[in-house]
């Protein structure tokens, strides 16, 4: 006998499903399943359900000042089983990250900051002597399951005087530690975009893809995307939205969409006051931006369940199939218009709204 049963949902390609849980994992997939269970969860052909969704950026430290959030607020409230801290805490309080994430119900993961102490201040990569690779090795050996990669911010109010070179100690951290993956903040320069993406290999994460800066990837002038950008697309660094209070702009990611350029993966960079506020909200209203750039419902939900997974290497999520966590979200889709604003306050009109009505964390179903 199976501990849930998931009867009468349908994939987001309109395909129907049913799924058995036992015991915190994903047991049976199948179009109908008449095994017993426990509890029979009954969606009635009315809801989607896909995998968790997964948030690979967001700052979820709640004792920092600059960027914090609560995982709760951001995650399993919002129809988000797994979060990715992305640098808030460095190698001196990752422990204690760790602790307070220990708590949650939604699933925590981080990306260490190279610079020990995370964002403390804004300019965190100002002062190299807090760049130590020791400490990270250290803070990567205790906490092996917990960070999933490392985190640089590559902007001039970040990086002040030093350039290209955090991104250069970054690159060296991530070899001496097998390659683990390497996510990249973008911003005003110095340093240069071009030079941020030479530095960057096959599988390294670019965030904030699509924000409106001069220094973005679109071409002031032209209004088409730098040559630059394009070779770096093709040898397989991974594109990632990142919207964040100052980093998506809705012509970027139109012309981009235009061009065959796609963003590989979403994120937020969600934290209190983007979320109370705007122009964040949550992430399913980063996903409605998306839809009304012109993405299928069906890429979108890849984009926040199959390809962070796969970057972060979260081998037992990310797909509904058996043996992997039994973290699902149970959603909506629903003709409504509604009005979003980008982060440099120019909108679009939405014609459908994506509502999260449930989520199962490790088997455990909560209501959204």
């Amino acid at each position: 006998m199976f501990d849930k049963l998931i009867k009468n949902g349908k994939q987001i390609d309109g395909s129907k499903i049913e799924i058995a849980i036992s015991a915190g994992k994903i047991a049976k997939v199948d179009t109908t399943i008449t095994d017993e269970a426990k509890e029979v969860i009954d969606l009635k052909d009315d809801y989607y359900i896909s995998a968790g969704w997964i948030d690979d950026h967001v700052h979820c430290y709640q004792k920092m000042k600059l960027y914090y959030d609560f995982p709760d607020e951001i995650g399993v409230k919002k129809g988000v089983t797994t979060v990715i801290d992305a640098g808030t805490t460095g190698a001196e309080n990752i422990n204690d990250f760790y602790q307070l994430a220990e708590a949650a119900k939604t699933n925590v993961y981080a990306l260490l900051n190279i610079s020990k102490w995370g964002i403390v201040e804004q300019d965190e990569l100002a002062d190299l002597t807090k760049v130590q690779e020791d400490l990270v090795h250290q803070a990567l050996m205790e906490l092996p399951e917990f960070i999933v990669g490392i985190k640089a911010r590559m902007s001039k109010t970040v990086v002040g005087e030093n350039g290209i070179t955090p991104l250069e100690l970054a690159k060296k951290i991530q070899a001496d530690n097998h390659d683990l993956p390497l996510m990249v903040h973008i911003g005003s320069a110095p340093p240069e975009l071009q030079e941020v993406l030479t530095v960057m290999s096959k599988g390294d994460v670019l965030t904030h893809c699509f924000n409106g800066k001069p220094n973005g990837i679109l071409d002031q002038t032209t209004q088409e995307i730098k040559s630059f950008v394009w070779d770096a697309y093709r040898k397989d660094i991974i594109f990632d939205i990142g919207h964040g209070t100052d980093s998506f702009n809705f012509n970027v990611a139109e012309k981009a969409f235009a061009a065959g350029m796609k963003a590989h993966s979403i994120s937020t960079d969600i934290y209190v006051r983007n979320r109370e506020n705007g122009p964040v909200f949550d992430l399913a209203t980063t996903l409605e931006k998306l839809r009304v750039v012109g993405y299928s419902w069906e890429e979108i939900i890849e984009k926040i369940t199959v390809a962070p997974a796969k970057n972060f290497n979260l081998n037992n999520k990310g797909k509904i199939a058996v043996d992997y966590d039994a973290d699902l979200t149970i959603f909506e889709i629903i003709p409504a218009d509604k009005e979003l604003i980008d982060s440099n306050g120019f909108t679009r009109m939405a014609i459908e709204q994506i509502k999260p009505h449930q989520t199962i964390i490790g088997g455990v179903l909560y209501d959204n």
